[in-house]
């Protein structure tokens, strides 16, 4: 399977010294290899000992991480200030994707306790689970080092910027793991801090070292990671599981492929350039957009399948239907244009991508909302 230099070139790049960035998605479609992609290395010691490849664009000489320098391009070496060192750490563990990940978690909480949960259950589940979001995304900005220093959304981190060394890193997530696991095990129950571990290791082993960088199915199945919280939010209130929060992992699973390829059909050419055959890159803007609609309605028709299966008021299946109408519209939208066009111009993607963030935060909302109402 060759990977398909897409159009509609965007030579857009980030904003300097910005930390903030897009939620990163996780998988694709038709499973196959691309040629030229990097093989991953299934052991937690390949996090350290991946070569970092050189960006045409950003200086290679590793800093020394007791020494507060921070490499700034044709400036030359300036000194990096604490507060550069701590943005950094903070950088690595992804804040943006812990939000989304937290807001799949809390309102579950208050689903389960069919009412307002003990404050400090919620205090040890939200600590723990940061925590834990953290760990992940720093192995993950660990492994994936090389590709992050070519790519414009990316190469702003804090290993491309040699402000944190790999070794430093890699210590830092594994203390936010132990930690994290920790917290969960004795202040919440052993059941949530297994499933916490298990969505680390499923993030860091399955999704960044095993599909990432070999085929289009990368976040569709990589994904799975990012829908454990809702499991983790029942838990944590009940100590067990049952069918209601696995409806709303699905939720988040089916939710996860349109939202991740509309970001990555915004950085297509990235993906292209270091052969992550992410959907985008492979298929046409059309074939992907069909793709997202499919997804979509899938995500819609499970969302309405926890008024039934959880006995819901009526606050949940009316939000759950109006946002639902209101994803397709923005999937069939996309769809539409990416029948006229392949350019980034038309095309638009980062509305769904803007789109989907909104609609999953406001169905989780609906969810801690309908108990209380009911």
């Amino acid at each position: 399977m060759r990977c398909r230099r897409p159009c509609g070139r965007d030579r857009s790049s980030p904003a300097p010294g910005s930390w903030s960035e897009p939620t990163e998605s996780r998988g694709e479609h038709d499973i196959g290899s691309v040629p030229g992609s990097r093989r991953p290395r299934a052991t937690l010691g390949a996090l350290h000992s991946l070569p970092a490849r050189p960006s045409r664009n950003i200086a290679v000489t590793y800093v020394d991480p007791t020494s507060p320098e921070l490499l700034s391009g044709d400036e030359g070496p300036q000194k990096a200030t604490f507060r550069d060192v701590v943005m950094a750490y903070v950088g690595l563990t992804k804040p943006r994707v812990i939000e989304l990940l937290l807001l799949t978690t809390v309102p579950v909480m208050f689903f389960a306790a069919r009412g307002v949960p003990a404050l400090g259950l919620v205090v040890a589940t939200v600590i723990g689970g940061t925590l834990s979001a953290g760990s992940a995304s720093v192995f993950n900005c660990v492994y994936d080092r090389d590709i992050d220093e070519q790519m414009r959304r990316t190469r702003r981190r804090a290993l491309p910027r040699h402000i944190v060394s790999p070794g430093a890193a890699l210590v830092f997530g594994v203390v936010l793991g132990v930690l994290s696991t920790v917290i969960l095990a004795v202040w919440v129950n052993p059941l949530s801090a297994a499933l916490s571990v298990s969505a680390n290791a499923f993030y860091v082993f399955v999704y960044t070292m095993l599909l990432k960088r070999r085929t289009t199915q990368n976040i569709v199945w990589g994904g799975i990671a990012g829908c454990f919280p809702a499991l983790i939010g029942w838990t944590a209130v009940t100590g067990e599981l049952s069918w209601v929060p696995i409806v709303l992992f699905l939720v988040v699973f089916f939710w996860t492929p349109p939202h991740t390829w509309a970001l990555a059909l915004r950085y297509r050419e990235d993906y292209a350039q270091v052969d992550v055959p992410m959907l985008p890159v492979v298929k046409s803007a059309r074939a992907v957009a069909f793709q997202i609609v499919v997804y979509s309605w899938v995500m819609v028709a499970t969302s309405l399948l926890l008024w039934p299966v959880a006995s819901t008021g009526p606050v949940y299946p009316i939000a759950a239907a109006l946002l639902g109408a209101v994803f397709l519209v923005q999937a069939h939208g996309l769809y539409r244009r990416a029948k006229t066009s392949d350019e980034l111009s038309v095309l638009q993607p980062m509305r769904l991508f803007h789109s989907s963030n909104l609609y999953l935060s406001l169905l989780f909302v609906a969810v801690a909302i309908d108990p209380l109402l009911h």
